[in-house]
């Protein structure tokens, strides 16, 4: 069976850029107070900065990284999707807070971290600390 193309693009938005470090406080003191990047959320083992012409995010995070992630409608389907056209499995669709997350090598050798955001998104407290999740910010 040929591959078809799909009748949108698969991929919505690059929804963040994620850096591994090694220390969360002295991440959010470079990013937040020497480079000016407003912190938005913040949980144990990770922290998102706003990009202030994109809604995408800088992400730090203490266990994972570098990555850039693509925001996708349905993670499993975009998944079998990428298979289907020609892309490996690297981890199949697994849960995340905020909904799944897979990640493919494409034909090329470049890992392509995608994610949903069918559980929503991070609600934070005043100090921006992740209280929960709540309605997604991006219609699908």
């Amino acid at each position: 069976m040929a591959y078809e193309a799909p009748k949108k693009p698969l991929f919505r938005k690059l929804d963040n850029y994620l850096l591994h470090v090694s220390d969360l406080e002295q991440a959010i003191s470079f990013y937040r107070d020497r480079l000016g990047h407003s912190l938005i959320w913040r949980n144990a083992e990770a922290a998102g900065f706003a990009l202030p012409e994109t809604d995408a995010e800088l992400v730090v995070h203490l266990r994972i990284g570098p990555e850039t992630d693509i925001l996708v409608d349905d993670a499993d389907a975009a998944f079998q999707e990428l298979l289907a056209a020609g892309a490996k499995a690297v981890e199949p669709p697994f849960d995340i807070a905020i909904g799944r997350c897979a990640r493919v090598c494409d034909p090329f050798g470049n890992v392509l971290v995608i994610l949903d955001q069918s559980k929503g998104t991070f609600t934070t407290d005043k100090e921006q600390n992740v209280v929960g999740v709540g309605p997604t910010r991006y219609p699908t």
